[in-house]
């Protein structure tokens, strides 16, 4: 058997062809306490995402986590599932169709899109199959993060060139290593508050709840916190908001260990305890 995995035999002349791979985190493929079992195991088993040791992180996966958390992260599954599937898949999928769209009439070559998901299905390794299908020569490699964290942009680096390691045919590969500054994110973001303002009404408060990290990251190096900072910062400004009029805080710690403050819940709180209403949430 090779040791590598083959591609089409290479030929001189060969129109060469661009493939943007999309990757985004995942989601169980159905709202069951068995689907979604299978899908943390596979997220959380990710040495990225957990840094425990091995056979101590296994135990309490396997023993306590998986045992308790599958049944009630399903029920809230259900509560958001639609009948055409995940929220989140469709979401993404949407994206790429856009951005296959955007590049078919921006470049003249020959571009191909895939959508892959870190967990679950389609897989990263199903993606890059298709990309290879179509003889791709050079790849942009996308993760649909903003800003940079080791648990996520890292983790799709890392699991993009473990795959590629094992073709015999490496592309060129390009990787978008964040855009929490760019100023095209930027102005979606302010143009999606606006357009939610003027539907609705503005809020007391503007509140920018980004999705937490144990603290020891980011004494670490992980700059996933600064560029949250920065992201809020630039709306902000762009909004011309005053300093009482809005506020960041990270949601869904896990465990005992400190994370990165404040926290969602406990900001909500002391705001309700205020008399603080009307909260617009990013």
């Amino acid at each position: 058997m090779p040791r590598f995995a083959s591609s089409p035999r290479f030929a001189h002349g060969t129109p060469e062809a661009l493939g943007v791979l999309l990757v985004n985190l995942g989601t169980p493929d159905a709202p069951t306490t068995s689907a979604v079992r299978r899908y943390l195991r596979q997220f959380l088993w990710d040495r990225r995402v957990v840094e425990l040791p091995r056979p101590l992180w296994w135990l309490i996966l396997n023993l306590i986590i998986l045992t308790i958390r599958p049944a009630r992260s399903a029920k809230a599954y259900r509560k958001i599932w639609t009948e055409k599937g995940s929220p989140l898949l469709l979401f993404s999928q949407a994206i790429t169709a856009g951005v296959a769209q955007q590049l078919a009439t921006r470049l003249s070559g020959n571009v191909h899109v895939e959508l892959a998901m870190s967990y679950g299905q389609p897989a990263i390794e199903t993606a890059l199959a298709r990309l290879y299908e179509h003889q791709v020569r050079r790849i942009i490699l996308l993760p649909l993060y903003p800003q940079y964290s080791n648990t996520t942009t890292g983790s799709v680096f890392a699991d993009v060139t473990a795959q590629l390691a094992q073709r015999r045919w490496i592309p060129e590969l390009r990787s978008i290593n964040h855009y929490h500054d760019d100023p095209a994110y930027i102005a979606a973001v302010v143009a999606s508050v606006r357009e939610f303002r003027e539907r609705h009404g503005a809020g007391t408060r503007l509140l920018f709840s980004f999705h937490g990290l144990p603290r020891k990251m980011l004494l670490d190096g992980d700059p996933y916190h600064c560029q949250c900072q920065k992201t809020a910062r630039l709306v902000v400004e762009a909004l011309q908001l005053q300093d009482d009029e809005w506020a960041l805080s990270f949601q869904s710690r896990v465990g005992r260990d400190p994370w990165l403050q404040p926290y969602t819940d406990e900001l909500l709180t002391e705001w309700g305890e205020n008399g603080v209403g009307d909260i617009d949430v990013v």
